[in-house]
């Protein structure tokens, strides 16, 4: 009977023992909910820190990573665990890149968690982008100021476009097949960069032109040097010209002769010229001798008709002194017997002058006979 107890108890005891080691297996092994990069699941492993939870599933975290409770943080049945990876985002800015680590799933959302402004900035790659574990790489351009001159205004603008082509696509210009564009469409925009568009446009012109004649010269010995005589009047031709005409902003730049086709011939003017030396001037004469004031008092009116009465006067119009001797006439008659010019001359000696005249020709030669 004895014996029969002892095997009982000993049974017991080995049943007590196994309980024992039942409840330690159980109490090591937990269900944690593990999130990865934002995506949930369940997860089960024998061990009493994150450490060893993510080891068991094959998690290897770096430096750049973050684990919420921290590694060495004790774990319960039920516990949440969240990693995520840290991701290396390289940023180019006006040349120069900058390396940050993020644990951003997306462009926009690893731009917030560095703390980079982009307000109104041009991004190399879509915000929404993925950010995957192997990192990115993405140019930003700020908005820098220019000014754009085009169809008449001048404005000032803040644009972060690469190219003056996408500054002007971004302003709403349409450039025309002919206009041009100072600098090239393809120069990088910098800060203070000024782009003119020039609008050009080209006409096609058909006109008629008047072609001048020309002037055939004969001599004639008869007539005084410097005296001349229209002995057949020249005739003006006409041509048909087409012509290509630019404009550069609504002003005329350029005209090219596409074609010239006569339609009338010029004929030339033939004009005899003298070669008569003139007589010298006799000795005497420009102390006074000689002088004639014969109708001094009708030259006087005369004058006052045809100069206002001012003997020396040089309007320039190829008339000269009181009586309004030509060069040719004044020297045809002897004018320089006393000057070279009549307007150079005296009174006396112009009156003297045109007594010569007026008994070869009467007062046919003055505009103002009538005040005689």
């Amino acid at each position: 009977m004895i014996l029969r107890a002892n095997r009982v108890l000993a049974t017991a005891a080995v049943g007590l023992i196994t309980a024992a080691g039942a409840v330690g297996v159980a109490s090591a092994h937990k269900s944690v909910t593990l999130t990865v990069d934002g995506a949930p699941k369940t997860a089960s492993a024998f061990g009493s820190t994150v450490a060893d939870i993510l080891q068991a599933e094959g998690i290897t975290v770096g430096e750049h990573d973050v684990v919420v409770p921290s590694v060495a943080t004790g774990v319960e049945d039920g516990s949440h665990i969240a990693v995520r990876f840290g991701r290396k985002l390289t940023v180019t800015i006006d040349g120069k890149a900058t390396e940050y680590w993020t644990t951003g799933a997306t462009l926009e959302d690893a731009l917030q968690d560095i703390g980079l402004r982009t307000d109104g900035a041009v991004l190399s790659a879509s915000r929404s982008q993925a950010l995957g574990r192997e990192g990115l790489s993405v140019t930003l351009t700020v908005p820098v100021a220019v000014f754009l001159r085009a169809d008449g205004k001048v404005r000032a603008l803040k644009s972060a476009a690469p190219t003056v082509a996408a500054l002007l696509a971004e302003a709403g210009i349409t450039l025309g097949p002919l206009d041009t564009v100072a600098p090239a469409l393809t120069t990088k925009v910098v800060a203070g960069t000024k782009i003119v568009v020039a609008r050009v446009v080209e006409k096609t012109v058909t006109k008629t032109v008047a072609v001048p004649f020309g002037t055939t010269k004969r001599s004639d010995s008869t007539m005084y040097v410097g005296q001349s005589k229209v002995l057949t009047k020249g005739v003006t031709g006409s041509k048909k010209v087409v012509e290509k005409q630019v404009f550069v902003d609504g002003k005329l730049s350029k005209t090219t002769v596409l074609s010239s086709t006569a339609l009338t011939a010029a004929k030339n003017q033939v004009l005899a010229v003298g070669t008569k030396a003139y007589p010298r001037p006799s000795a005497g004469n420009t102390s006074g001798a000689g002088i004639n004031l014969a109708n001094a008092a009708m030259w006087d009116r005369i004058a006052q008709c045809e100069s206002g009465g001012n003997w020396s006067i040089n309007t320039g119009n190829g008339y000269y002194g009181g009586l309004q001797f030509s060069y040719s006439t004044w020297l045809g008659v002897g004018g320089a017997d006393f000057a070279p010019r009549a307007d150079l001359a005296s009174r006396a000696e112009q009156i003297t002058v045109a007594n010569r005249l007026y008994a070869q020709r009467g007062l046919q030669p003055w505009g103002c006979a009538h005040a005689a």
